[in-house]
């Protein structure tokens, strides 16, 4: 296992992480990808030197990674063409406590205030406790970003890992996972509402904000930034909630809509 701060900081998917090889660590963070609709069947894989640069890891790791949930039948890989998603339902697979159905079956507005409540204790932590080597990772994954464009699944990808990283600057693992778990929410609704124009850029805006008062070590600011993050998470997916009628397509305890 390498050194790589990325792999200190993978949800561990049921299992421990000890004896471990970076390839099966990512591996599992490319299948947590496709567990919570962050990957859909059927979507082409960004390029190994491009999953590399995200996750902090080199392209012979991503290659292997991709490799092995090849032969779990999660990745279709054919030669002269993209790595695609299989057709297969990971919804139940645990992600760091719950698996995207558990944290699915909750309503909007408790999974909203749950954030409110307890994220922002968190990424406050986090900015009293933000070394450099984590705000770098940070700073590299805004200008990952910068590259996604218009590219709702590749912007989710730099996104998650970016939420994970102020998450386990906390310092309490047990609370980082709670979030991480929180963030999953409904994510076939956050990957819709980031296709909308101008989402991106308000997200990327969000995150400059929140990395510039990381960097003061600023844990007013962090928590204001990030309450400002968390609304609009809350309001463009309220608004994916309702349709023209107004009455809501999701009703607690139910699976999200492919």
């Amino acid at each position: 296992m390498t050194g790589s701060p990325i792999l200190t900081q993978m949800p561990k998917v049921g299992r421990s992480l000890d004896r471990r090889t970076a390839r099966e660590l990512i591996a599992d963070k490319l299948m947590v990808l496709v567990a919570t609709n962050m990957l859909r069947p059927g979507d082409e894989l960004p390029g190994e030197r491009e999953l590399a640069n995200v996750l902090h890891v080199s392209r012979e790791t991503v290659r292997g990674a991709i490799q092995t949930l090849a032969a779990r039948g999660i990745i279709e890989v054919s030669q002269g063409s993209r790595s695609r998603v299989a057709d297969v339902d990971l919804s139940d697979v645990t992600v760091t406590i719950a698996s995207p159905n558990a944290i699915d079956s909750y309503d909007l507005e408790d999974v909203h205030a749950a954030r409110l409540h307890i994220e922002l204790k968190v990424v406050g932590d986090a900015a009293a406790n933000m070394d450099d080597e984590a705000l770098k990772k940070l700073e590299s994954l805004l200008e990952a970003q910068k590259l996604c464009s218009d590219d709702a699944m590749r912007f989710l990808i730099c996104d998650r890992e970016f939420h994970v990283a102020i998450y386990r600057a906390c310092g309490n693992p047990l609370l980082s996972d709670f979030v991480t778990d929180l963030y999953t929410y409904m994510m076939d609704y956050r990957r819709s509402a980031m296709s909308r124009p101008g989402a991106i850029e308000a997200s990327y805006k969000d995150h400059s904000e929140i990395v510039e008062a990381l960097r003061r070590r600023d844990r007013e600011a962090v928590v204001a930034a990030f309450h400002e993050h968390l609304m609009r998470i809350y309001r463009t997916t309220k608004e994916l909630l309702v349709d023209g009628n107004g009455r809501k397509q999701k009703q607690k305890g139910t699976r999200n809509p492919e």
